[in-house]
């Protein structure tokens, strides 16, 4: 991460740390779990506007690269549902975060449709697309700057989404955590496995990334190939028509030379039947001459 990504992350956990601590002032007097129910945290009740709804998708990507970076999402979904008021949306982070999964989750039913009924059936996909397509290019530039390549089409989108589905993950394991203690008196432990997590996560990405380049390098081959093979056959079908074209040719040459010599050769016979035509009439004129000489 360079230096303005890491001075943009500071700034937005000091600030979630900073609300955690206005909601939570006495973290020990309560003893009511944080994760609402599902009435009460769902998308239910009340009902979801167009308006609202619009709002949080626009909200939750432009934090998108936050929820990529971390795992800690709980008090992101805190800074959202701040958001959301001020926007004069008063919803809590419970309630955003199951709106946001059942949007991906629909989000994800439309994949197989065309874009237009996609966009009939689910009013929300374009908003969606932007979102996972800008995540998508920034995963691919990533992985291409740390010399890898890009994701495949299938692999590409469970990566998409992983990290939603992270979220929830993520969020059920802070719970444990805070009710084991046999975490809790070993700390160091279970960071080194979340880190050795976090590792075969970025191995699972690389190797997505590596399957994604080989299946580019098969299609383009395919794709020459079939390219040469189409080109092969329109330059065999040309040939072939430039010999028949020539064989034409020939044959209005030749049949050209014939009728030039059948139509000489009617004109000879016309001029001799000419000239024996004219010779009978003066043969005749000079036998009436001698006769009426006579």
């Amino acid at each position: 991460m360079d230096g303005h990504h890491q001075h943009h992350h500071l700034q937005q956990l000091q600030y979630l740390n900073k609300h955690h601590h206005l909601h939570h002032p006495h973290p020990q007097s309560s003893q009511t779990p944080e994760i609402a129910s599902p009435v009460a945290g769902g998308d239910r009740f009340p009902q979801w506007s167009v308006e609202e709804t619009k709002e949080l998708i626009g909200i939750r990507g432009e934090l998108d690269q936050t929820f990529m970076e971390t795992k800690r999402n709980k008090l992101l979904w805190e800074v959202i549902s701040n958001k959301m008021r001020d926007k004069s949306f008063p919803r809590s982070p419970e309630q955003c975060k199951c709106k946001w999964k059942n949007l991906v989750t629909r989000f994800k039913g439309c994949e197989t449709m065309e874009a237009e009924i996609a966009r009939q059936q689910f009013p929300f996909y374009d908003d969606m697309q932007i979102i996972f397509t800008t995540r998508m290019q920034r995963m691919l530039w990533v992985e291409s700057e740390g010399g890898v390549g890009g994701t495949s089409g299938t692999a590409a989108r469970k990566r998409e989404y992983s990290s939603d589905e992270e979220e929830e993950n993520v969020n059920e394991e802070l719970v444990d955590v805070s009710n084991d203690p046999k975490i809790l008196t070993n700390p160091k432990k279970n960071i080194a496995k979340k880190r050795k997590g976090s590792s075969n996560s970025n191995n699972g990405v690389r190797e997505v990334l590596e399957e994604f380049m080989r299946h580019q390098i098969r299609m383009e081959s395919e794709w020459r190939e079939g390219w040469e093979a189409r080109e092969k056959e329109r330059a065999e079908k040309e040939e072939e028509w430039r010999r028949k074209m020539e064989d034409l040719e020939k044959e209005r040459v030749t049949m050209e030379r014939m009728w030039r010599d059948r139509e000489e050769q009617r004109r000879s016979r016309e001029e001799m039947r000419a000239e024996k035509r004219d010779s009978l009439i003066n043969a005749l004129l000079a036998k009436l001459t001698r006769d009426g000489s006579l």
